[in-house]
């Protein structure tokens, strides 16, 4: 690692952003062939349109090395550059290495530290909160944050009420230590009594268990009461970020959510009374990719010009776990 700062104190500040969707797109209309649904009924529960399915052989460490490359140029650093990598998933590539080692490797970050988190949807916001400790700390100065998922990989593609949902992408940003305030501060939550709710009842030392598709691989969620609950763990986490830092919620130029389901999305910006315009939505054309979602809104809303510097970003996801949290940016 490089030396630490030792001036001052020390924030993390996004550096640079990327992302990446592999090119085959699914629409709610080629799902009709396969299942008994609708556009109009996947619309209506979720905001959902298409999704981007990762093609034969593509792993989550593919996409987010694709990523990682377009959030490194953005920022203008290279390998050599790089203390530690986190990345946030729950589809690694293989059981070990992680898929962050295989990342490191094929950036060629030699020596550096690299490890993953598995916090489901909120895995990136799990992994940014790792980097931003290290960077603050001074142990770190330069940290690369993917959030990379293949979910259409563990995806029942008979169940009608979740195949609908899920796609496949990689988000990436690059934090750098800085006496300027970046991140501002970062709440982290999980409650495991309620795993049946939202889960993949497979494992390796649980055991494979047997099921029509995916050697019994795939998403189970009881979706009504995830929304409810989700709800009211965004509602408070992001009243916990604000109060963290004696900030009243008009003070917020945007909203960056997990993609998870539009209803949920507006739920909390209503909370916030905030226009749906300070909203990043993405989940139309990308579905939920997990850890993925939050990079890749973020990477597109900087890249079209919506977010600029200077500006108050509330970032905030919910997955399976229960898992949540929020991170609250100065940009």
């Amino acid at each position: 690692m490089s030396q630490p700062v030792t001036n001052g104190r020390i924030y993390s500040r996004i550096a640079g952003t990327g992302s990446y969707l592999p090119d085959k797109v699914l629409t709610n209309d080629d799902l009709c062939r396969i299942v008994e649904t609708s556009d109009e009924w996947i619309q209506t529960r979720t905001g959902i349109r298409e999704r981007h399915m990762a093609a034969e052989g593509q792993t989550s460490g593919d996409l987010g090395y694709r990523a990682a490359l377009r959030a490194m140029e953005a920022a203008g650093v290279t390998a050599a550059d790089l203390d530690m990598i986190v990345v946030g998933t729950t589809t690694p590539d293989i059981v070990f290495p992680s898929t962050s080692c295989l990342i490191q490797a094929r950036l060629g970050a030699e020596g550096c530290m690299a490890m993953d988190v598995n916090a489901a949807c909120s895995g990136f916001i799990y992994a940014l909160t790792v980097a931003d400790k290290f960077i603050r700390s001074g142990d770190a100065r330069t940290a690369l944050v993917i959030g990379t998922e293949t979910l259409t990989r563990i995806t029942d593609w008979t169940d009608r009420t979740t195949c609908v949902l899920f796609g496949d992408g990689a988000g990436a940003v690059v934090l750098k230590a800085d006496s300027q305030a970046g991140i501002l501060s970062t709440h982290l939550h999980a409650d495991g009594s309620k795993k049946e709710l939202l889960w993949n009842p497979v494992g390796v030392s649980a055991g494979f268990k047997p099921h029509q598709t995916n050697n019994g691989s795939r998403i189970l969620m009881k979706g009504g009461e995830v929304f409810k609950y989700a709800v009211k763990a965004l509602d408070a986490v992001v009243d916990e970020a604000l109060n963290a830092n004696q900030l009243d919620k008009h003070d917020l130029d945007w909203l960056v959510p997990h993609q998870a389901n539009l209803r949920i999305i507006e739920a909390t910006a209503k909370r916030l009374d905030m226009s749906m315009d300070q909203v990043v939505v993405t989940v139309d054309r990308h579905g939920n990719t997990s850890s993925a979602s939050v990079p890749m809104a973020l990477d597109e809303a900087v890249r079209d010009g919506r977010i600029q510097r200077g500006q108050l970003l509330l970032l905030e996801a919910f997955g399976g776990g229960f898992t949540w949290g929020s991170v609250l940016i100065r940009y």
